[in-house]
């Protein structure tokens, strides 16, 4: 019975990262939807960056508080300009964009776009020299083709449609003709289908720089929680103006308990907030790699959703841009895996060894860890030691200990 409650928890164990990540693709789904819905029903995508990013700065917060107060580092000049860039590329480029081209398009082509964050990144790392490309190893070559296709498949999406592709239950539901607002914001997506692609590919690199700038400004700002308070802080503020100066009408900032609260609310809570939280676990257990195969399945829950609740036409042109740019996706995500093991790899090579030197009667005189360097000494004052016979043997140093326990035995 105890052999098999723990075979039955190991299995849980094991589990929850998968459990965890496919939930978390639902929420991503879901918002991408409840965002459309608010947006075709008159909701400005600037007022509802705003309010998103309030929720998510009020619901962030108290865990920053708590979890890092003694571990917050001192805000300086520097570190406040990094912040503030970050609130530019995060909550307002990105955000304003991405909804614009939600609005102008569709949620499964918003998340199919999406799939590109990686390859753009990784693009802006070589860049900036965080990353080298060496075409002679397999890992760069996969990197630089997977990018290549990502490109592609998103070039492909933008400029060609193709033919409505007709599914089993989206057959059923033209049948009964889709609602009026979905019609309506079906031809105004048609109309702005490449202004919307254009609008996503701005959002996508707005979001990959900001990976690129985060990277950076942790190394200064070493509290991830308190820092993701202060961009989205920073952000509402800065989202605040923006939205003055772009909406002059004093009623598109009332908001009831309705559509647009739920988009807000559901968009900074479940997605800006929990999911962080959520994602960080996985991350912190299983790699970024783990955490990032499963971001197409985002865009399958949301096809579904989307066809579904919205009535949402699905091209041909965007099947086939949405598989080169998975595809695409999961090349540089394996070259990204094959570099992490490579580095973990050199890092195991540069642990430190043992040094076990033994006198004349067999007996250890002294076990001590020392790096290659302090190896090359120790060798060299043993040697130079004519009065003790003394042999200098480099072995690993949990194999040393273990025969250091051996002898005293």
């Amino acid at each position: 019975m105890a052999v098999v409650a723990g075979d039955s928890e190991s299995l849980m164990q094991r589990c929850k990262p998968y459990v965890a990540m496919i939930s978390l693709q639902f929420g991503y789904a879901g918002m991408n939807v409840i965002t459309k819905v608010s947006l075709n029903h008159g909701m400005s995508h600037y007022v509802l960056v705003v309010y998103r990013h309030a929720f998510a700065t009020l619901s962030i917060a108290p865990f920053a508080l708590v979890l890092e107060r003694k571990v917050r580092p001192r805000m300086t000049l520097w570190a406040f300009l990094q912040i503030f860039v970050l609130a530019l590329l995060g909550p307002v480029i990105d955000q304003n964009f991405y909804y614009a081209g939600l609005k102008f398009t569709s949620p499964t082509f918003s998340c199919a776009m999406s799939n590109m964050l990686p390859a753009m990144t990784f693009v802006l790392a070589v860049l900036f020299r965080m990353e080298k490309v060496n075409l002679k190893k397999a890992r760069c070559v996969a990197k630089v083709v997977g990018t290549l296709v990502t490109v592609a498949g998103a070039m492909l999406m933008t400029l060609y449609k193709g033919r409505v592709v007709e599914l089993v239950w989206t057959k059923h539901i033209h049948l009964h003709g889709p609602h009026p607002d979905a019609a309506a914001a079906a031809a105004a997506a048609d109309k702005d289908w490449f202004t919307g692609s254009i609008f996503l590919i701005i959002a996508t690199l707005a979001w990959a720089s900001l990976f690129i700038l985060q990277a950076a400004t942790l190394k200064r700002y070493d509290a991830p929680l308190s820092l993701t308070t202060l961009i989205c802080f920073v952000g509402t503020l800065q989202a605040i103006v923006v939205t003055f100066v772009m909406e002059r009408e004093p009623s598109v900032w009332r908001i009831g308990f309705d559509m647009n609260l739920l988009a807000a609310a559901y968009a900074g809570i479940v997605t800006s907030s929990i999911a962080y939280y959520v994602q960080g676990l996985v991350i912190q257990s299983r790699g970024p790699v783990f955490a990032s195969a499963f971001s197409p399945l985002m865009m399958i829950i949301v096809a579904i959703m989307g066809s579904f609740i919205l009535a949402e036409n699905i091209y041909l042109g965007g099947i086939i841009g949405s598989v080169l740019i998975v595809a695409g996706l999961y090349s540089v995500l394996w070259g990204k895996h094959k570099e992490n093991e490579e580095k973990e790899g050199e890092a195991a090579m540069e642990i430190p060894v043992a040094i076990k030197a033994v006198d004349g009667n067999g007996r250890i005189m002294e076990i001590v860890e020392l790096d290659e360097v302090q190896l090359e000494k120790a060798q060299a004052n043993t040697n130079a030691n004519a009065n003790a016979a003394v042999a200098v043997t480099a072995v690993p140093a949990a194999e040393a200990r273990m025969q250091g326990k051996d002898d005293q035995a």
